[in-house]
């Protein structure tokens, strides 16, 4: 019966209100009676019921949902119910007030949900790719503390404040990447099309070429008869690599683990993993979640495997009697300041606050890190294109320097 009711379809309706006027519009049900069952229960007497054919390419919603997409539903849900706006109008308001089809399509298979009597906390657990752990945990806890517009506030905020963070390191991340491509496809066009140009110049000068430009021209060679080889090497090992990454356990937990000793990059990638552990615990420990069952939902939050597993370590560690302060410290991986101020929190009886406090250090800490390091890539950066750039150009321009030097 379960998985029945799991598999539902959406059919377009027409029918009448309590005021006797038209209306009609769509929802999401197991069959037509039980979808004119709902519009009954909702004061609408149903004329027609039709499912909705699904079109050549799937019934897919047009649009992706994105973690973004997820923070601000979460933060307009919080600021609807914290309103005095009742929990299905909410999402009914939100369904309709989105241009993105799919989030749309969720917000109101997520509103059918609640209206057949299901908890918040369940409906969002039916969709894991959308709604993590933390998420499914802290509306639970509200919805049990009668305290759900408080929880769903501080959802709001943590998922904010964890994109804007993972903003910052994309942002550190794709601006030398983009340069090092842009650099390589200009190279690249250089060597195909310039360079044989002046070759066919140089021929008629009776005289060998200088070394830079000898060793241009050669890499012309080289790229016009292996161009084949040289981007079936390049797709391959990127192929490869993202496969192996996504597929391989053990590869992708060497990737990561080597990512935190990276030149520079390491630094704010392990300064962010420390953020995350610290706004997600802070989080989970504020709402009143136990501290064993938290770390479950911070380990999967960190980012990394390392942390990853020294936060499982403590939840083990918690679980026996050692106290949480205690099992940080003995993992090694967290800064002694990030342990003395959780351990005065935790004397303290303040663990959450002062977790809090760590978390708005160290994210101030990332977005400093981020904008000292596009300062110093952006003279680098020009001095490579330079070096890449320049140096062809003057390559192939020492030949026509040397013949002047002789007719001079």
């Amino acid at each position: 019966m379960a998985a029945k009711q799991d598999k539902k379809d959406t059919y377009s309706w027409e029918g009448t209100n309590k005021k006797g006027e038209r209306v009609k519009g769509e929802m999401s049900g197991t069959s037509p009676a039980l979808v004119k069952t709902e519009l009954r229960r909702q004061g609408i007497n149903p004329l027609k019921v039709k499912k909705k054919a699904a079109s050549l390419f799937g019934s897919k919603p047009k649009g992706k949902i994105l973690p973004k997409d997820i923070a601000i539903f979460t933060r307009q849900l919080a600021v609807m119910m914290s309103s005095g706006v009742p929990l299905v109008q909410s999402f009914d308001i939100m369904a309709k007030g989105t241009e993105n089809g799919a989030l749309a399509a969720l917000i109101a298979t997520v509103k059918t949900d609640l209206e057949g009597g299901l908890p918040m906390a369940d409906a969002f657990r039916r969709h894991p790719q959308y709604f993590d752990d933390l998420t499914c945990n802290l509306i639970h806890a509200g919805e049990q503390a009668g305290i759900l517009e408080d929880l769903l506030d501080k959802i709001a905020t943590y998922k904010e404040k964890t994109e804007i963070i993972k903003g910052k390191i994309k942002k550190a991340l794709t601006y030398p990447t983009a340069v090092v491509i842009v650099a390589f496809i200009i190279t690249i066009i250089l060597l195909i099309f310039v360079i044989p140009q002046f070759e066919s110049l140089f021929s008629g000068f009776g005289a060998n070429l200088p070394a830079p430009t000898q060793f241009v021209v050669d890499m012309s060679h080289f790229v016009l008869e292996w161009w084949w080889a040289l981007f079936g090497f390049i797709f391959g090992f990127s192929y490869g690599f993202s496969t192996l990454n996504r597929r391989s356990k053990a590869f992708n937990e060497a990737v990561q683990r080597a990512s935190l000793h990276a030149p520079i990059f390491g630094e704010i990638l392990t300064k962010a993993a420390i953020a995350r552990f610290a706004r997600t615990l802070s989080t989970m420990f504020a709402a009143g979640v136990p501290l064993v069952e938290a770390m479950d939902s911070v380990s999967g939050a960190v980012g990394n495997i390392v942390f990853k597993n020294a936060v499982l370590k403590i939840r083990d560690d918690v679980a026996t009697g050692t106290s949480v302060t205690q099992s940080m410290a003995e993992t090694g991986i967290f800064p002694n300041m990030v342990v003395q101020m959780a351990t005065i929190g935790e004397e303290a009886g303040s663990l959450d606050t002062m977790l809090g406090k760590v978390a708005d250090f160290y994210e101030e800490e990332v977005d400093n890190a981020v904008d000292s390091l596009s300062s110093l890539m952006e003279p680098m950066i020009m001095a490579f294109l330079g070096v890449v750039v320049g140096g062809l150009v003057i390559a192939m321009y020492l030949p026509i320097f040397k013949m002047g030097e002789v007719v001079g």
